[in-house]
């Protein structure tokens, strides 16, 4: 199953001088919601009738999108340009917009809508963004750009200020949008000053957004990685993929077109954009959704091994693990192809035929199955006992009907010497070779002897011979292994 890895840190106090601790209760007496009192300094005083201040510096793409979503949201908003007469024109007729300095001495809320090149500007500001909270929301070009984060650089350069990063993953597009309803609203904060990350998060809400809490500023650079990665977690499985095309392409090229020309001087070089390639995606499709459930069994082997389930596992197998879902996606979409262009039709063989494509079909709207409840929006509709049914007892039927399949489609050729060209077995019997080791590795996990034990260490009972002393409480994390993933 998808495991889900929660960033956090120590959330250590921080001692804020007079000027913070004014600028953060006129702020928190603005953001708390539903309009309540502030309770800072028992003074009972109200938040004013006007609108709240928030100040933004820079006059960019994103400047303009966060300006027309405080403005939709009720707030009064002034713009921070080097050049503002010029900005002005962009920005809507209540925005103010003014130099720097006087952006910032008219709100207690600063979003530094720069770039970390331009952070050189501040340097003149950094009296008048004395104990104020500087909302950074720049992102660099590559991962781990420069030595320290965007945000830690800022706190380092202006450390009377409350640093806070935040809303660098939500994109001008989705800034715009009236109320979206999908992941984009996510928005992740950080700072070293709770009350300040708290107040961030009140501000977040407000604008419609979700607030994720991602504890101290130390996470900021986790934070400025998310929106520059490319689709980190497919790395290996599309790589693990092209290999076993290009080695199953290989493989049916040099028996089915080198073969018939070295022999018989017949070119079917015709063949490889349709044919070739056909008899490749299955294959593939196949043997990758073996590997799927091929990582949890042996996961279940290391834990019978060992006889626990503490002991951490290998890194190649828990990175392994973390790609399941990847790998069975790009099954399914090999499937799909596969299935759209098969035309295996045999009037002298109807019936072999006939359960052949059936056996196909329910293959492929299992893998739909599969494929759908892997939509987090879906995932999160489904208890964990229903999603580990679907994911793992109705993708191992999945796995089981393909194999019926491929034999289907094998039928007696596999036992014909004419089959064999240059001594090599058809390409549907190395594929289905890994699948039925698969299956009988799980009818070896069903029986009562190995599944008792298994049961057993899964609910903490440990017979480890390495253990020299009592196992610390489930609560502890000192033994407790974040791999550990139950997929049978």
């Amino acid at each position: 199953m998808d495991s889900i890895s929660m960033l956090g840190g120590s959330r250590s106090p921080v001692f804020l001088t007079a000027p913070s601790s004014h600028h953060l209760r006129h702020a928190q007496a603005c953001f708390l919601p539903n309009g309540a009192k502030s309770r800072a300094g028992d003074t009972g005083t109200a938040c004013p009738p006007a609108r709240p201040t928030v100040a933004i510096l820079g006059s960019g793409d994103f400047s303009k999108c966060l300006t027309t979503r405080l403005l939709r949201c009720g707030f009064h908003v002034v713009v921070g340009s080097r050049h503002p007469k010029l900005a002005a024109q962009s920005f809507p007729h209540v925005v103010d917009v003014t130099h720097h300095e006087d952006a910032v001495g008219k709100a207690s809320i600063v979003f530094l809508a720069i770039r970390r090149e331009h952070y050189s500007v501040l340097w003149d500001l950094k009296h008048l963004l004395e104990g104020k909270i500087l909302v950074d929301v720049s992102n660099n070009r590559r991962v781990n750009q420069y030595p320290e984060s965007n945000a830690e650089y800022l706190a380092l350069l202006l450390p009377d200020s409350i640093t806070v990063k935040g809303f660098n993953v939500i994109s001008a597009w989705a800034m715009q949008q009236r109320c979206p309803k999908d992941a984009s609203t996510q928005v992740y904060i950080c700072s070293d000053s709770v009350e300040a990350r708290q107040q961030i998060m009140e501000l977040a809400r407000q604008l419609n957004f979700l607030p994720v809490d991602m504890g101290t500023l130390s996470s900021s650079r986790d934070i400025e990685n998310i929106p520059i990665r490319l689709f980190p977690g497919w790395k290996g499985p599309v790589l693990a993929a092209v290999a076993l095309s290009i080695f199953f392409f290989a493989y049916s090229f040099v028996r089915d077109i080198i073969h018939p020309y070295v022999k018989y001087k017949q070119s079917d070089f015709y063949k490889i954009p349709i044919e070739m390639v056909n008899r490749t995606l299955p294959t593939v499709a196949i043997t990758l959704l073996a590997l799927v459930y091929l990582a949890g069994q042996l996961a279940a082997a290391h834990q019978l091994y060992f006889g626990t389930k503490y002991r951490h596992f290998p890194h190649w197998l828990e990175g392994w693990l973390q790609s399941r879902k990847q790998l069975g996606l790009l099954s399914f979409f090999l499937a799909a192809v596969h299935a759209n262009v098969e035309n295996a039709w045999n009037e002298e063989e109807v019936w072999r035929v006939e359960m052949y494509v059936s056996f196909g079909i329910m293959s492929l709207g299992l893998l739909s199955l599969l494929a759908i409840t892997s939509i987090p929006s879906v995932h999160s509709t489904l208890n964990w006992r229903e999603f580990s049914f679907i994911q793992s007892t109705l993708g191992y039927i999945a796995l089981l009907i393909a194999t019926l399949h491929g034999l289907l489609f094998g039928w007696k050729r596999a036992f014909e010497e004419e089959a064999y060209r240059f001594y090599l077995p058809p390409s549907f019997v190395v594929a289905l070779a890994l699948p039925v080791c698969v299956i009988l590795g799980k009818v070896l996990m069903l029986l009562p002897c190995v599944a008792r034990k298994l049961h057993q260490i899964r609910r903490g009972v440990d017979s480890s011979h390495y253990r020299c002393q009592r196992l610390e409480p489930v609560g502890s994390a000192a033994h407790v292994s974040p791999e550990r993933v139950t997929i049978m």
